[in-house]
C-alpha cells in the first residue's frame, strides 16, 4: 500500500487525509496535541476540525512525529504557514531518508516573505522532489466528498503525475502544472483580498462591490505574480481566480468571516477568537504588503487591508480611501 504522513490535523490536513484514504492509501495524520489525536481516534473523525467527515479505516491519528513519517512514501504538509519551516525542520531531524515532500499550506512566510518552495529549497535542498496543492477547496467539502478541482504543481512532472494518482477520484479532480511561483502567489494573496471582500459585504455595499473588489483584486494578484515570474495562466485557472472566487464568496472562508466582522465592528483579536482557527489573510497581509512595497508593486487593495490589521484603520475608512483613488486605466 501506497503510504503518505500528513503533517497537519487541523481541518485541511484532515480532509486531504480523507481523500488519500477513499483512494486506497495508507495515511499516517499527524497533530502535535495528544488529546485531540487521542479524541480522532475515539470517535473516528476530527471532532474539532472537521466533525462532519468520518475518517476512512486506513487513516490512523498519530501524535508522535517519527511515528507518522516512518515508512512513508510522501510527506504532505498541511500546518499554517507560520509553523513550515519548523516542520520541515523536524521533518529532517526525524526523516531516515529523503522523500518527496509537498504542502497544502497557503501563504507566505511571514519573517522574510518567502514563497513557501523558497523556505523548502533553502531548507531541503535544491534536489529535493517538492510541489503543492492549491485551489479552490474548502475542507468541509472535502472532507464529504463533494465535487472539487485543485492544482498539483511541481517543477518534477513525474512527481506531479504521481499527485495526480494520489488524490484524483471520482469527485476530486487533479490538474498539473509545472508554475510552483504561480500556484502559491494565488494560495497567499486570495486570503488578503476575501478579508476586503468580507469588509464590503460587512458594510453593506452590495454585490457589485464586491465583484469589482474580486477583479481589482486578481489584477494586484496577477501584477505582484508578474513580478515574481508567475505565468498569467496560472492565475486565471484554479489555484488563482478559481480560489479568489471561492474565498471571497463563500460564507465558509475563515477570511471572508474575519473582515465581516471587522466591519460589525469587532477587533482582530476578537474576531480571530470566535472564528476558533488560523485565519491565513491576516500574517499574508503583512508579507504581501512587504513583498509588494519591495519590487514596487501597486497593491491598493492589500495596502488597505494590512492598514486595517495593523495600522487601526477603520474598515469605512480603507473603502473610502480605496474610492478616492484617481481614475485610471484598468489595464494600468
Amino acid at each position: 500500500m501506497r503510504r503518505f504522513a500528513v503533517l497537519g490535523a487541523g481541518a485541511w490536513g484532515t480532509a486531504l487525509a480523507c481523500q488519500l484514504g477513499r483512494n486506497g492509501i495508507g495515511v499516517r495524520l499527524w497533530g502535535r496535541d495528544q488529546a485531540q489525536i487521542q479524541q480522532m481516534r475515539q470517535l473516528g473523525r476530527n471532532g474539532r476540525y472537521l466533525p462532519d467527515a468520518a475518517l476512512p479505516a486506513n487513516v490512523q491519528p498519530e501524535a508522535d512525529f517519527e511515528a507518522a513519517i516512518a515508512g512513508a512514501d510522501e510527506i504532505l504538509i498541511a500546518v499554517p504557514s507560520e509553523a513550515f519551516r519548523t516542520t520541515l525542520a523536524s521533518l529532517i531531524n526525524a526523516a531516515a531518508k529523503p522523500v518527496p515532500v509537498v504542502w497544502a499550506t497557503k501563504g507566505l512566510e511571514l519573517d522574510t516573505g518567502k514563497l513557501l518552495h523558497e523556505v523548502a529549497t533553502e531548507m531541503l535542498g535544491a534536489d529535493a522532489v517538492t510541489g503543492v496543492i492549491s485551489g479552490p477547496s474548502f475542507a468541509r467539502e472535502v472532507g464529504l466528498g463533494l465535487p472539487t478541482a485543485v492544482t498539483a504543481a511541481s517543477v518534477d512532472e513525474t512527481f506531479a503525475a504521481s499527485l495526480v494518482e494520489a488524490f484524483h477520484g471520482d469527485h476530486f479532480r487533479v490538474y498539473t502544472s509545472d508554475d510552483m511561483i504561480g500556484v502559491e502567489i494565488g494560495g497567499a494573496v486570495k486570503n488578503v483580498i476575501a478579508i476586503a471582500a468580507g469588509i464590503a459585504d460587512g458594510l453593506a455595499f452590495g454585490a457589485n462591490a464586491r465583484a469589482g473588489l474580486i477583479t481589482r483584486g486578481l489584477a494586484e494578484i496577477m501584477r505582484l505574480g508578474a513580478a515574481l515570474g508567475a505565468r498569467p495562466e496560472t492565475l486565471m485557472g484554479l489555484a488563482g481566480l478559481g480560489d479568489l472566487v471561492l474565498t471571497c464568496t463563500g460564507d465558509l472562508s475563515r477570511n471572508r468571516r474575519l473582515g465581516l466582522a471587522l466591519a460589525a465592528g469587532q477587533s482582530r483579536q476578537e474576531a480571530v477568537a470566535a472564528i476558533g482557527q488560523a485565519v491565513e489573510g491576516i500574517g499574508a497581509a503583512k508579507a504581501v504588503y512587504t513583498l509588494a512595497a519591495e519590487r514596487n508593486v501597486e497593491m491598493p487593495i492589500t495596502e488597505q487591508v494590512y492598514r486595517v490589521l495593523y495600522d487601526a484603520l477603520t474598515p469605512r475608512d480603507a473603502v473610502e480611501t480605496l474610492l478616492s483613488r484617481a481614475p485610471k486605466s484598468e489595464n494600468d
